[in-house]
């Protein structure tokens, strides 16, 4: 995580729609990340692990702001399938050569059980959730709030889904098979 100043902090996260109060800006963290997708080599930040759905050369952008008071994700995608939806969320590790190297979804409060399809855990106020519709360009945007910082917790990628997440139980937080995986330090 990156301490910036606050001349960067407070604009960010004025633009995410939060406030900021004066004892907040030390323990204020900001992540960007930013890459094009490609298969998989070492050092690469952003990866495919299928080109048809998410093919090499789309951007995946996030933008989050963090405290102990709530947290604030944007994500932006450029160059996935017009008109699609997809499913995206926070994930624990990092990107790596198979698509569950990215470990399981970053909860606020851990489900013992995992893979967590229990609604009670898997939901969008324990999760970051950034679904969303692509344009007819193949651009995406989507915003996720939550009333928890990811602090020192692991937090370390944002996967994009093949489809919408899911609500149901038994099937809570799943959103079809991983497409695309950006590392984000959170």
């Amino acid at each position: 995580m990156r301490y910036l100043a606050l001349a960067a902090i407070v604009p960010a996260v004025l633009l995410a729609g939060g406030t900021v109060s004066a004892a907040e800006i030390p323990s204020l963290h900001v992540t960007t990340a930013s890459a094009k997708i490609q298969p998989y080599e070492p050092g690469a930040r952003g990866v495919t692990y299928n080109e048809k759905l998410a093919p090499s050369g789309a951007t995946l952008s996030v933008l989050a702001v963090s405290s102990s008071n709530g947290s604030t994700v944007l994500l932006t995608t450029r160059g996935l399938l017009p008109k699609r939806e997809y499913g995206a969320h926070v994930h624990v590790k990092p990107c790596g050569p198979a698509p569950a190297d990215s470990g399981p979804h970053f909860q606020d409060e851990k489900d013992p059980v995992q893979p967590s399809v229990d609604p009670a855990y898997a939901n969008s106020r324990n999760e970051i959730w950034l679904d969303f519709t692509t344009d007819q360009t193949g651009n995406g945007l989507a915003v996720a709030r939550v009333p928890w910082g990811f602090g020192d917790r692991e937090a370390s990628s944002i996967v994009v889904h093949e489809t919408h997440t899911h609500t149901d139980p038994g099937h809570a937080g799943t959103a079809g098979a991983r497409l695309a995986c950006l590392d984000a330090d959170f």
